[in-house]
């Protein structure tokens, strides 16, 4: 039987140039940088226990959250991988109150903006659950030197890629450029991500709804009766469907991804604006389940429609397959 061609994450970038005729290489080169940078984090995930990386470091970000040190450790790393990769004139992260601008000789130039989660479902790490990366990446709409706010508040529609690294029982990288969804595979022998998952596509129906029931009495009514829906025992619509929340919006999207589903953070009445950040989570995520197939939402309008207005903007968020994105829809719509 003949053997199957490995390719690495770096030799599928540089073919994948091609589309885009007018690139000289500066995105190609961002995105390599990124998949350094998630190895490096990657490895000491594996070994934070042993490295004294668990735990609580005492400090809370701008959302109120206490810092883990693996948030603090991945945080500081992707910043240095993506301010010395010479693309990027500016990074808004997760854990920093303001737009980090990145101000050296390689970057005065630069034309791309990066906003990222360093690590998403940190409070998994403790117990040793799927913990993962999310990023962003946009075009600058500043003219030159480093880059402003102004760089980073833009809509979904304008991202030029965005992926995911989720740290599981294998690290994957997932990303999109608009021009589908590739996941890649993390070889420890060889040290370089490979792809494994070519073009993937959601499926368009599912049964696995991932929500945080424990918040039901908050919900809104229509979110309420989703989940009786959900419940509901009916062959024909093969339910009742299946529960599953890992407290990880990369785990849990990961999964939905491959086997359908969908992924809700509704408002609740302790959070009318929703929870989870536009910038960072749902921005990125919407870009890549829509380009797999699937189908981002408020529960009434396109998550990628939102125009932002500040760095650590919340939103509700209903994502995944788009015939349950669809019924949630019609659920929240009658219940108004």
């Amino acid at each position: 039987m003949a053997l199957q061609k490995l390719i690495t994450l770096d030799q599928f970038i540089i073919e994948k140039e091609k589309d885009f005729p007018y690139s000289k290489g500066e995105l190609s080169s961002l995105l390599r940088n990124i998949g350094v940078a998630a190895r490096v984090v990657n490895w000491e995930v594996r070994k934070a226990g042993l490295a004294g990386l668990l735990g609580a470091v005492g400090t809370e970000n701008i959302q109120g959250e206490q810092q883990q040190k693996l948030d603090v450790y991945a945080n500081e790393q992707f910043i240095s991988a993506l301010s010395a990769c010479g693309d990027v004139c500016v990074i808004a992260s997760e854990e920093n109150d303001e737009c980090i601008p990145v101000i050296n000789e390689q970057s005065k130039n630069a034309k791309y903006v990066v906003c990222i989660d360093p690590l998403d479902g940190s409070g998994n790490i403790d117990v040793n659950a799927s913990i993962g990366t999310i990023f962003s990446i946009y075009r600058r709409v500043s003219l030159s030197g480093p880059g402003r706010l102004e760089d980073c508040l833009q809509k979904g529609t304008e991202q030029v890629a965005a992926g995911y690294v989720i740290y599981g029982s294998s690290t994957m990288l997932v990303y999109t450029t608009g021009k589908g969804v590739n996941g890649f595979t993390l070889d420890p022998a060889i040290g370089a991500f490979c792809l494994s998952h070519p073009d993937m596509k959601m499926p368009q129906d599912g049964a696995i709804y991932s929500i945080n029931e424990g918040n039901y009495i908050k919900f809104p009514e229509g979110v309420k009766k989703y989940i009786k829906y959900c419940q509901e025992n009916d062959p024909a619509t093969n339910r009742p469907f299946s529960s599953r929340y890992i407290g990880s919006m990369v785990a849990d999207l990961h999964r939905n991804l491959l086997r359908g589903g969908v992924f809700m953070y509704p408002e609740t009445a302790k959070t009318p604006n929703g929870k989870l950040r536009l910038l960072y989570e749902c921005n990125p995520f919407a870009f890549i389940i829509e380009q797999a197939g699937g189908k981002a939402s408020t529960g009434k309008s396109r998550i990628m429609e939102i125009v932002p207005t500040d760095l650590h903007q919340r939103t509700p968020i209903i994502i995944g397959s788009t015939m349950m994105v669809d019924k949630i829809e019609e659920f929240i719509r009658e219940a108004e």
